[in-house]
Parts: structure tokens; C-alpha cells; sequence
């Protein structure tokens, strides 16, 4: 027989070894350090997969976005590219409205003919008032009309706190926006057009003989960053949002009212290279995969497929992966018929204990009642259990 001081040796050592296991283990995460403090009176940084926060100021307080607004007027576009009302190659006549817009501008002549697709590069790389307002005539007859379009679609994306006035981000006391908002559209954006949306990295574009640069200067500093946009005014200060993708992580950044060209920049580096640096965002689950099968009481078929109804990613601390765990609560009593899509449980995840997201896990095909046989059958075997 063992003796009680050997066990109690072997107890002290296996003890000692899980402590080592789980002090290297702990110290594999990294500690996340206080958000930098930067130069913008509002800001914003996101992951775009798992939409995570990660920093923010002031977030949801109402600003004006400047030329930030073109991100909606092109987002106008896309749907109406989409929906074939609207054609790359439709020729749209230059207004006078539209010839004499100040501000930046792509330098189109009145009465000439544009295609779309030119006029789509002038709003987003030269960000074209000019641009804008011929594609806001183009597609709703008047500017008025398009706005209309632009405040139905914020509706719809749930920017709660936008309210747009103009197609262009032209100072008006009613135009306005915040940086969540803002960075709701730019996911938008990135999910429902990705084709679309590589035009935003675009350096620069010629017309009319005039060559002009994108104004946001972190598509040459980092070759990461692949968007977005720029917006300046007097009262807005120098506003950027930009978007980079390192490895299978994309962050969105957004910062607004800072006092120059080169303090948006820095601004928006230093919150990306922040994010980039101290987390790291996992696909857990895949949108459709099975989770489990339960039972089916009184249907065609005795067992259903659950899962999730979207894709579920993770945004957490660098080397936390392997403390996620993962909780699926099924309900007891599953009765057809079922939709597909019902709601028949919740997958938690929690991060050393705490959780972190707690999401529906739907049934992933329909199933019908069945017959007479099936759900007597049933019914004598739910009262045995």
C-alpha cells in the first residue's frame, strides 16, 4: 500500500505542476494597456467581424462628418447598381448645380456627358462635390430627392443618430452623424460590397488632364490600410475613417475633429496599431454548421439540426484563445412543427468565467408535424420520460 506521506508528496506535486501549467498559460495572454490618448474630439475603433469596441470617445455624440457623408451617397449607388436601375456605363449630363459646387471637385464641365463609373472614382478618390450632386440628380432626378434615399437607408442600418441634409457633407447645422454611425456604414460597406469597396484604395485618378491624390495619406504610410475616407471642413476640423487588415483580423477606425491633415493620420494609426497589436478576433462558428442534433417531438422526423444563423466571431486580449470556453443550452422540449430559423437554445461564450456573448442557436432546417402514427407514438413515449 501507498503511504500517506507518499500521497500526500505525490498530491504536493501534482498540485505544483497545474500551478506551473496555469501561471505559463496566464502569462501567455497579453495585458491590455489603456487605450492611447489621441488628438480627435470624438473617436472609434471597431473590430469589423465580431463588431467588438475596442476604443471609443465620445462615440455617440452628433458631429458633422464633412466629406465622410460621400460613404452614404456611394452606398446609394452601390444599391442602385445592385438593383439594375443604375449601370457603370450610363451616361449622366452635368447640371449647372452640379458644375458650380465648391469644395473639392473632379473638375467636370457643365453640360458634358460623364459615365458613372468616372464619376464614381471623382466622388470617392477625388471626393468630387461635383461628383456627388451629378449622381444624386442621375438617380433621384434632384439632390432633394436623393438625400431622401441617403436618410431611408440609415434608417434601414440602424444609424440612429444621422440625419443627412446634403449629398456632399457641405456644412449645414442639421447634417450630422456619429462616429458609431460612421463606422456602421463602413462595415456595411466592406460586408455588402466588397468589389465595390476596393475603389476606396485607390491613390489617385486623372480627369479632365487634372490628376488628383486620395487625401488619406495611410494608404501610403501602411499597406494594410485599403480604405476609406477623408472629410474636411471649418467647423468639422480633419476627419478620416479608415479601414486595414492584418492577417485574418480587420479593424475600422474612425476619428473626427482633429486640427490637421497629419493629425488624422497619426490619430487614426495609433488607434489601429493599438488594436492590432493587443487583440486578436477568432471565428468560433461558422453561420449554418451543425452544434448538435436534439429531439423532435410529434414531427416528421425525430431529430433537427441546430446551429447559428450567422457567422460568430470573437474579438479578445492576444493569447486568450484557450481560455474561451463554450456553453450550449438546448431547451428540454422541442414540438414540431419548427420554422427554420426558431430559437431553441443559446451558445454562450465566456473569457475566464465572464461572458462574452451569448447568441441564439436556431433550428437549421424546417421541420413539419407529422402524422397521426408519429405523434401518437410520440405522445405515450413523452409520457414514459
Amino acid at each position: 500500500m501507498i503511504e500517506t506521506k507518499n500521497i500526500k508528496t505525490i498530491l504536493l506535486f501534482l498540485f505544483t505542476v497545474w500551478l506551473m501549467i496555469y501561471q505559463l498559460s496566464a502569462a501567455a495572454i497579453m495585458p491590455v494597456p489603456a487605450p492611447p490618448q489621441v488628438a480627435a474630439k470624438n473617436y472609434l475603433l471597431i473590430d469589423f467581424d465580431s463588431g467588438e469596441i475596442l476604443v471609443e470617445q465620445d462615440a455617440d455624440a452628433q458631429i458633422e462628418p464633412a466629406s465622410i457623408t460621400k460613404m452614404m451617397t456611394s452606398y446609394v449607388i452601390y444599391k442602385e447598381l445592385e438593383a439594375g436601375r443604375l449601370k457603370m456605363d450610363d451616361v449622366v449630363t452635368i447640371s449647372e448645380k452640379a458644375w458650380r459646387m465648391g469644395g473639392s471637385r473632379m473638375y467636370v464641365e457643365v453640360g458634358s456627358k460623364v459615365s458613372v463609373e468616372l464619376l464614381l472614382k471623382g466622388l470617392i478618390i477625388q471626393s468630387g462635390n461635383d461628383a456627388s450632386v451629378a449622381l444624386a440628380e442621375h438617380v433621384a432626378g434632384n439632390e432633394n430627392a436623393f438625400v431622401d434615399l441617403m436618410n431611408q437607408y440609415a434608417i434601414k442600418l440602424g444609424m440612429t443618430n444621422t440625419n443627412y441634409k446634403n449629398s456632399t457633407g457641405w456644412p449645414d447645422p442639421e447634417h450630422l452623424t456619429t462616429a458609431r454611425d460612421i463606422a456602421t456604414m463602413a462595415r456595411v460597406i466592406i460586408k455588402e460590397f466588397p468589389e465595390h469597396y476596393k475603389l476606396y484604395a485607390e491613390k489617385e485618378f486623372t480627369y479632365n488632364s487634372i490628376k488628383q491624390y486620395n487625401r488619406n495619406k495611410l494608404l501610403w504610410r501602411d499597406k494594410t490600410v485599403d480604405g476609406f475616407k477623408t472629410g474636411h471642413t471649418e467647423s468639422a476640423g480633419y476627419c478620416l475613417v479608415s479601414s486595414a487588415k492584418r492577417g485574418d483580423m480587420r479593424l475600422i477606425s474612425v476619428a473626427l475633429g482633429t486640427a490637421s491633415e497629419e493629425a488624422r493620420a497619426s490619430v487614426s494609426q495609433s488607434l489601429l496599431n493599438y488594436g492590432f497589436r493587443f487583440y486578436e478576433t477568432h471565428k468560433l462558428y461558422a453561420a449554418g454548421e451543425t452544434l448538435n442534433e436534439s429531439r423532435v417531438w410529434e414531427g416528421e422526423k425525430e431529430m433537427v439540426a441546430l446551429g447559428l444563423a450567422s457567422d460568430l466571431h470573437v474579438t479578445i486580449p492576444r493569447g486568450a484563445y484557450k481560455q474561451l470556453d463554450a456553453l450550449m443550452n438546448v431547451d428540454a422540449d422541442i414540438t414540431a412543427p419548427l420554422q427554420k430559423g426558431s430559437q431553441l437554445g443559446e451558445v454562450r461564450i465566456t473569457l475566464n468565467n465572464e461572458e462574452l456573448e451569448s447568441v441564439p442557436l436556431v433550428a437549421l432546417q424546417r421541420v413539419e408535424r407529422g402524422n397521426f402514427f408519429q405523434v401518437a407514438k410520440d405522445y405515450v413515449l413523452k409520457l414514459f420520460n
